[in-house]
């Protein structure tokens, strides 16, 4: 494994300053899957690898496609190129992907002996492609912008583990956590100590932030979100390495559809929330005032629309979030396959004109 050097100088700190709520000279950015099918670079790059997973495998190849996209725009963070499933793929569930159906999984866990079978995880061994990548990146960045590692909640792994693939409904996660409560919490605690583990193994070998990602947490009830997904989310920050290098290392939560869980999220101790459109980042301040950094939040959709109404649309979030620091631009979720990466370019340069004005 690469050894990052403690003493790198990091050029563009706006990033994690913006995470820490200090002062930036302007709104930093950056976009979830920003290293992706919108890009034709990428394209070729998984075309070489063969298939995604390979892609992921390959240290070299995954540092390329993670500064692919910050050779073509002026991005504050590089995010580490990966896949939320790859800690349940490790535990032996076997991941495989359908062209149109996303990934899927040819074992299934949905009983007690079945969480019982389930392997414990050394992220540095179990997962070590994924950490050679995080070392591989960090170098080649060379203090360029920090690097974010992540990994999926608890909840948003065990419903791919459960259902065998991705749901709409739930019916067999969903199914457990009404009907046997028990096994659903012993696969999330063994879920919770296996991503702790993956994250703070990323931080040491260089990720500079981290961000968890509760794809499907907003899928659940009230009091189900915060017994069965915040509450692992919980578990996870209090066990992660928090200062690294001499830094403080972030974190971020996302959850899709969290608007009405903002306050609880905040309690966790996490530095940052990442908010999708649903919510107005403005009424989101409001409500957690300066306890965490807010990520977000464009709807992915406006970069469908002419660089005018992109334009518009940034300048409208930029606008209610207000004055100061604490606000990291990003997309409400992933930027999708079919944009056109000069929509992305007029988001992204859209965020850099016009940000300043709201840190005078």
């Amino acid at each position: 494994m690469t050894q990052n050097d403690p003493n790198q100088v990091l050029h563009n700190d706006r990033f994690l300053r913006a995470l820490a709520r200090e002062p930036v000279d302007r709104t930093p950015i950056w976009m979830m899957r920003q290293a992706g099918r919108y890009l034709p670079e990428y394209r070729a790059s998984r075309a070489q690898a063969g298939d995604f997973m390979s892609l992921c495998r390959n240290a070299d190849l995954a540092c390329e496609v993670t500064l692919q996209p910050l050779e073509r725009y002026p991005l504050d963070a590089a995010i580490l190129f990966s896949d939320i499933l790859t800690i349940p793929d490790a535990m032996g569930l076997g991941l495989y992907f359908e062209t149109g159906e996303g990934p899927k999984f040819r074992h299934v866990v949905r009983s007690a002996a079945d969480v019982e079978a389930l392997p414990a995880l050394n992220a540095e061994t179990d997962l070590d492609y994924v950490i050679r990548a995080v070392s591989t990146i960090r170098s080649a960045l060379n203090g360029r912008v920090p690097l974010i590692g992540f990994s999926g909640s608890p909840w948003t792994l065990a419903t791919y583990m459960i259902e065998g693939g991705s749901s709409k409904d739930f019916p067999h996660a969903k199914g457990m956590l009404y009907s046997d409560p028990d096994t659903l919490h012993a696969l999330l605690g063994r879920l919770a100590t296996a991503v702790t583990d993956y994250l703070n193994a990323q931080i040491r070998a260089g990720a500079q932030a981290v961000q968890i990602f509760d794809t499907w947490g907003g899928a659940l009830a009230h009091n189900a979100y915060t017994e069965f997904s915040l509450a692992y989310m919980q578990r996870i920050v209090d066990g992660l390495i928090r200062t690294h290098d001499g830094r403080r290392v972030p974190v971020i939560l996302f959850t899709k559809g969290a608007g009405q869980w903002l306050e609880a999220m905040a309690d966790t101790g996490a530095d940052a929330l990442g908010l999708d459109w649903t919510t107005d980042i403005g009424q989101a301040r409001a409500r957690v005032g300066d306890r965490v950094a807010l990520q977000g939040n464009m709807d992915p959709a406006v970069l469908y629309a002419s660089p005018e109404a992109i334009r518009a649309e940034v300048r409208r979030i930029l606008s209610s979030y207000g004055q100061g620091s604490g606000h990291v631009f990003n997309l409400g979720h992933g930027i999708t396959p079919s944009v056109d990466p000069e929509h992305a370019r007029a988001f992204i340069e859209t965020v850099v004109d016009f940000s300043p004005e709201w840190h005078r």
